[in-house]
């Protein structure tokens, strides 16, 4: 895909490994797409698969679990992120035990040159770098501070008009985090694969021409030979 990886294995802290990866210009996004339902409209989002591939199965897999359903956004700081909440202490709905053994993973640190601008992912984490769970915000504003200290794994592809309501929320301040007042829900969630999406739409126009050809040389037939 024209994309150069580099890998560079670093120690961090105590012997902590973590991968770093140069990429000359913005990667591609994967096929797979996930909306997030939220109580103020849909945010559509895709994964960079060549970026964070162990990130994206991680979070994938949460998806596909219906992890994240019930879960919030506890940060919006306006211009900055909206952070969606970790799984085991955000969802309202108790977690069934498939979900419970994913959601408590973390991840290996997939930091890249990929920048933090309007509409990426970003993995959220603590101290140490190969602490990200489930967490992750989708950054409001550019945020250079943040380049390759989090790891990116997608962007929002739709949605950004709900990301432009989440940021008009009243919030408080607790410590470092800036909180909505009241809770920001996702309702639900879903996935699709735009290739497949792609086929159907396809598959669907060449029936209808052979359905019309069909018609057409029945009636040239019943014109012709009565």
């Amino acid at each position: 895909m024209g994309i150069t990886r580099i890998l560079t294995f670093t120690l961090a802290c105590v012997a902590s490994l973590s991968v770093v990866k140069a990429l000359p210009h913005e990667p591609e996004l994967g096929s797979a797409r996930v909306v997030f339902q939220t109580s103020y409209g849909d945010i559509e989002f895709g994964f960079y698969p060549t970026v964070a591939p162990i990130t994206v199965d991680h979070i994938f897999k949460l998806v596909r679990l219906g992890g994240y359903n019930t879960n919030h956004f506890f940060r919006v700081d306006k211009g900055f992120v909206a952070q969606v909440a970790d799984v085991p202490n955000g969802r309202s709905a108790p977690m069934n035990e498939e979900q419970r053994k994913i959601a408590y993973k973390t991840v290996l640190g997939e930091f890249s040159d990929v920048k933090h601008v309007r509409g990426i992912l970003s993995m959220g984490r603590h101290d140490d770098p190969n602490s990200g769970g489930s967490s992750f915000s989708m950054l409001l504003g550019d945020a250079p501070h943040l380049d390759g200290k989090y790891a990116v794994f997608g962007k929002v592809t739709k949605g950004d008009e709900t990301l432009r309501k989440l940021e008009e929320v009243p919030t408080r301040r607790e410590g470092i985090f800036v909180m909505p007042t009241e809770r920001i829900t996702i309702l639900s969630t879903y996935y699709y694969d735009t290739e497949m999406e792609s086929c159907e739409e396809e598959r669907s126009v060449l029936e209808r021409r052979l359905q019309a050809s069909f018609l057409e040389v029945e009636r040239q037939r019943m014109k012709c030979f009565p």
